[in-house]
């Protein structure tokens, strides 16, 4: 069986047997743990509107035909690699640093099993290896709301870090 086939087809089981489903900025997710707990909103930043959860995790699996688009949270948000190709992680941060890191189970390599993304940084993915798939899982504190989630915008990020264009062109859906 063709490379293509045989990675289309694990991504598809492991999409089936996780039970993930599109996510909005490209690739599959479930969430698999929403904390009991709550924070109230006179104990979180003023950037937070509502309570929030302490802590919630999900999986997340993108395959090279796609990427995770350019979108930033208010949280801190931990990647962890468990399955397939590395991936890169593209960063940019509010002072327009760009930063791409690999994560991955190879440490020899470079590759780093968890990387944390720091609250406000923009940020995408793209896996490293041609006709494959990664899978990994995020864990963002406190938890994660759609109310913090912002998608990248093409023209506004560009003008924003014209330096960075090229980038954001490749991870922007605009």
């Amino acid at each position: 069986m063709p490379k293509s086939r045989q990675y289309d087809a694990r991504a598809e089981q492991i999409i089936r047997k996780l039970d993930l489903k599109p996510h909005p900025e490209g690739g599959f997710f479930r969430e698999t743990y929403r904390s009991i707990g709550k924070i109230r909103p006179d104990s979180l930043d003023l950037i937070y509107t509502g309570e929030r959860n302490h802590s919630t995790c999900i999986y997340f699996l993108l395959t090279s035909a796609s990427f995770s688009a350019l979108h930033r949270i208010h949280q801190d948000e931990i990647w962890h690699f468990y399955d397939g190709s590395p991936i890169h992680l593209h960063t940019l941060s509010p002072e327009g640093y760009y930063t791409k890191t690999v994560i991955g189970r190879d440490i020899d390599k470079g590759e780093l099993p968890q990387v944390v993304v720091p609250g406000g940084t923009w940020f995408g993915a793209t896996v490293v290896n041609e006709e494959e798939y990664s899978l990994v899982g995020c864990t963002v504190a406190p938890g994660f709301d759609f109310r913090d989630f912002e998608p990248g915008e093409r023209t506004d990020l560009a003008g924003k870090f014209p330096e960075h264009q090229e980038i954001i062109k490749r991870l922007t859906r605009d």
